[in-house]
């Protein structure tokens, strides 16, 4: 698995990544999920230069303009719900692309035992498309490894991006001791040393789906 590490190059980026993780900063929910999109928009930015383009003519007030425009088609996922300002970044830059949806959560059994379970997809059929799936942030990195193989169920991608602007390091090497290696690529923002066992990333930033949409029950 490519990973890319967008945060270790000087950048705007690293600007919204320090606002998302400022507990001063987060008390404004709205602020919060803008940054959010913002990152979104920058990996968007940055992805579209892996893609294949085509050349198209543009007809202007005054002539014809010939503009290279990428011609592979992109499925955009999201995994509910704090990867949904993720995904708006991404489908602001992305306008054409499909889209699919995923909701994963945490199953806890005896002894606080904890198991990933997918409860709901949304899903195109994926054959030979590209797969964008984004999500706020990779602890485990079990959730991601169950939404992939949930959504190539659909089809097979020619390609699969993940996007998330925070992860942890167990949750990468999991990730890449999981997941087909020439064929997924891992954006992140900001890769953290430590996971607790509660599966929380130090320092990271606390819980993005609250952050974004408030507590829930």
């Amino acid at each position: 698995m490519k990973i890319i590490n967008l945060g270790e190059t000087d950048s705007l980026l690293n600007q919204y990544m320090a606002q998302i993780r400022d507990r001063s900063v987060q008390k404004d929910s709205l602020r919060f999920r803008n940054n959010l999109v913002r990152i979104g928009e920058i990996f968007a930015y940055e992805l579209s230069k892996t893609l294949s383009y085509t050349t198209i003519e543009v007809e202007t007030p005054l002539g014809i303009a010939p503009v290279s425009v990428p011609e592979t088609p992109l499925v955009l996922g999201a995994i509910l719900r704090a990867g949904l300002p993720v995904h708006q970044g991404l489908l602001n830059c992305f306008d054409n692309a499909e889209n699919c949806f995923v909701a994963a959560y945490r199953k806890y059994g005896k002894g606080n035992e904890c198991d990933m379970q997918i409860e709901y997809q949304s899903c195109p059929p994926l054959e030979g498309k590209t797969l964008v799936i984004a999500d706020a942030m990779i602890a485990s990195g079990a959730s991601m490894i169950l939404t992939y193989q949930s959504l190539i169920a659909n089809g097979e991608p020619s390609h699969t991006h993940i996007v998330c602007p925070v992860a942890s390091r167990d949750g990468v090497q999991l990730l890449s001791k999981n997941l087909p290696h020439k064929r997924v690529t891992l954006w992140v923002g900001a890769i953290d040393e430590e996971l607790t066992n509660h599966s929380f990333i130090v320092p990271g930033l606390g819980d993005a789906g609250d952050l974004a949409f408030g507590e829930k029950k």
